[in-house]
C-alpha cells in the first residue's frame, strides 16, 4: 500500500479496512513522517509528542474491520530523527505521512476477532449405554475410536504425496561440525 504525502497513516489503513472488511496485517513500513504522538512501553502511560520529520525504521500492527473492539486495531513504529536518535513506541494519535509511505501488508478477507482463553466447550458423542449405571459401552467405544481414525488421516500420504517412505528420512548429519579449511584452536 502508498499513503500520499499529507494523509494519516492510520486513518488510511484503517478506512481501508473498514470500506473492504478486510483484516490487514502491517509487516513493514518505509517513508518519513511528520509531528508524531507515541505511548512508550518503558514508562507505562507516558505519551510523547515528538515534532519534526522522521525516518520510519520500522512498522507494524493490525486493523480488524467491524464488529471487533477498536483495541484490536493498533500500530508500532519506530523512527530516526534528524541527529540519529531512535524513538519508538505505540501510535496513539495522527501519523502525518511527508512524502509517501509504503506499507508491506497482508490482508484477510475473513478475519475473526476472538477472545482467549475460549470457554470450555463440551461436546456430547452420542453412545449407545451397555454396562451398569449408563456406563458407555463396548459399542459407543468403537464408534468413538472410528470416529477419531477418520478424522487424522494417515501424516504419509497426504503430506508427501508420491514419495516414497523411504526418501522422508533420508537425510544423515554429521555429529561433528565440518570444516572445510583447518579452523583455528579456540
Amino acid at each position: 500500500m502508498e499513503v500520499a504525502n499529507g494523509c494519516d497513516v492510520v486513518e488510511s489503513v484503517s478506512a481501508f479496512a473498514r470500506r473492504r472488511q478486510r483484516g490487514i496485517c502491517i509487516l513493514s513500513g518505509s517513508g518519513t513522517v511528520t509531528n508524531v504522538t507515541l505511548r512508550q512501553p518503558a514508562a507505562p502511560g507516558a505519551i510523547v509528542t515528538l515534532h519534526g520529520r522522521f525516518e520510519i525504521l520500522s512498522l507494524s500492527g493490525s486493523f480488524l474491520p467491524p464488529p471487533a473492539p477498536p483495541s484490536a486495531t493498533g500500530l508500532t513504529i519506530y523512527l530516526a530523527g534528524g541527529q540519529g536518535q531512535v524513538v519508538g513506541g505505540s501510535v496513539v494519535g495522527q501519523l502525518i505521512a511527508s512524502g509517501p509511505v509504503v506499507i508491506m501488508s497482508a490482508s484477510f478477507g475473513n478475519a475473526a476477532y476472538e477472545r482467549l482463553p475460549l470457554e470450555d466447550e463440551e461436546t456430547s458423542l452420542p453412545m449407545q449405554s451397555g454396562g451398569p449405571l449408563g456406563s458407555p459401552g463396548a459399542v459407543g467405544q468403537q464408534s468413538l475410536q472410528q470416529q477419531q481414525q477418520q478424522l487424522m488421516p494417515d501424516p504419509n500420504t497426504a503430506l508427501f504425496q508420491g514419495l516414497p517412505p523411504n526418501l522422508l528420512n533420508s537425510c544423515n548429519l554429521p555429529s561433528e561440525a565440518y570444516w572445510a579449511t583447518s579452523r583455528p584452536p579456540y
